[in-house]
């Protein structure tokens, strides 16, 4: 049995990795993969009571991740309706390149902290788009704002899906992980940028024409300005609520989202049905990406069959006994996720190492957080923030690997060294 569940697994991740060149969307074979897992491990046991039980408890650490990621996007994409990204985005305002680079990193760095990675990244690009008219130059800020938005992403509870996992797992506290891991995202940063400002050096911004922009006209200053604070004062404040009630954080996530939810439906009252439509909570529930939320339902209901088989635990072993040291497992497992997605990965981790043997906000959760969030960065498929710039700019895979994996790869280990350091002199 155990072999059969091995194979159907790697095939499952193989096809999730391979989403491109087989055309076949990863949520399907995630899915797939969850469901043939289960379906093997409960025929072959027998045992139907333990894997009824097993399962409920493996939906219900599932269910707390998907209801926070589901509360958070709809809470992003609110504030997108009402514009109110343009109250950071309408502020950047320079003629030189290099500048301009420097603006966007930390711009993109610090939103992809309170946002998440992937959503920091469309707005973003979507703001290169108004600000820079050469397409050579918008696929370079493109590749900068990916790593900004991942090593931006890693240092807080709500930034990347990965550290959310570990926040909600209980393998960092909110605090701690900020102060681990702040320095060490900060140097994958400033490292590419450092390079990236002497190869801009004395070049030009070349704007576009401006065209009247319609979706300012559909809310007031007020509005986008009231629902920007609110939103990002939820997303903020839900660690807060988390340490105050000690109830999950999807708890505070949908809580927040009432609230937020209440206000939008008090400031439009007097507006028609058609004119309100796009700003409702409910048009926002429409545009969410439930194709990832259903990505990471298969993905952790399938990694969740390992644990409970003792796969994992058998693998962390050998890797302990193979390799032995804890830093080079985790930069490996860091590397590794450039070239697969980050999330089966954690969720792996997760199950190969225990609470009891490893604590809370111990060296290995703090460190694999650093490494699963930002060695995405290192190729465009690496991280959903490297995808969706894909998309959304048409990078090629091989263009990025030219001019941007080496910048990500130098920040990556930037990072690890500075974390190493820091980590050794406060411990």
């Amino acid at each position: 049995m155990l072999s059969m569940l091995v194979i159907v697994f790697v095939v499952a991740y193989a096809a999730i990795a391979l989403e491109h060149p087989l055309k076949v969307n990863k949520s399907a074979s995630a899915l797939l993969g969850a469901g043939l897992l289960w379906t093997i491990y409960a025929v072959m046991t027998g045992d139907h009571t333990l894997v009824g039980n097993q399962l409920n408890e493996s939906l219900a650490a599932t269910a707390q991740i998907v209801f926070f990621l589901m509360g958070a996007m709809t809470i992003v994409e609110v504030v997108d309706a009402h514009s109110g990204f343009e109250v950071i985005t309408s502020r950047i305002r320079t003629t030189k390149l290099s500048s301009l680079m420097w603006l966007v990193g930390f711009v993109t760095f610090f939103l992809s902290s309170v946002l998440d990675n992937l959503t920091t990244t469309i707005v973003m690009i979507s703001l290169m788009k108004k600000l820079l008219d050469d397409h050579d130059d918008r696929l370079f800020f493109a590749g900068m704002i990916v790593i900004a938005a991942n090593a931006g992403g890693a240092w807080t509870p709500i930034g990347d899906v990965t550290t959310t996992m570990l926040w909600i797992g209980g393998q960092i506290t909110t605090l701690a992980i900020m102060k681990g891991l702040f320095i060490a995202s900060m140097i994958n940063l400033l490292v590419p940028l450092i390079v990236t400002s002497y190869l801009l050096k004395g070049r030009e911004v070349v704007s576009p024409v401006k065209a009247e922009d319609n979706g300012l006209l559909q809310t007031t200053s007020f509005e986008r300005n009231l629902m920007f604070c609110m939103g990002i004062g939820i997303l903020i404040s839900v660690p807060v609520f988390k340490t105050v009630t000690h109830l999950p954080p999807f708890m505070g996530i949908l809580f927040g989202l009432g609230i937020l939810w209440l206000v939008g439906e008090l400031i439009h009252r007097s507006k028609g049905d058609d004119e309100k439509q796009h700003l409702t909570l409910v048009s926002a529930l429409m545009r969410i990406d439930l194709s990832s939320i259903v990505f990471f339902i298969g993905i952790l209901l399938a990694v969740a069959t390992l644990e409970h088989t003792h796969i994992l635990g058998a693998l962390a072993k050998w890797l302990d006994q193979t390799v032995g040291r804890q830093d080079v497992i985790v930069t490996i497992i860091g590397l590794v996720s450039s070239i697969v997605d980050n999330v089966p990965l954690v969720a792996a981790s997760m199950g190969m190492y225990s609470l009891a043997q490893y604590p809370t906000d111990s060296f290995l959760w703090e460190f694999m957080a650093y490494c699963a969030g930002t060695g995405g960065s290192i190729l465009i498929i690496g991280s959903a923030a490297g995808v969706a710039a894909m998309g959304l700019e048409k990078i090629n895979f091989f263009w990025y690997v030219k001019r941007i994996s080496g910048l990500a790869l130098i920040g990556y280990f930037g990072g690890i060294a500075a974390y190493i350091v820091q980590y050794k002199l406060l411990h």
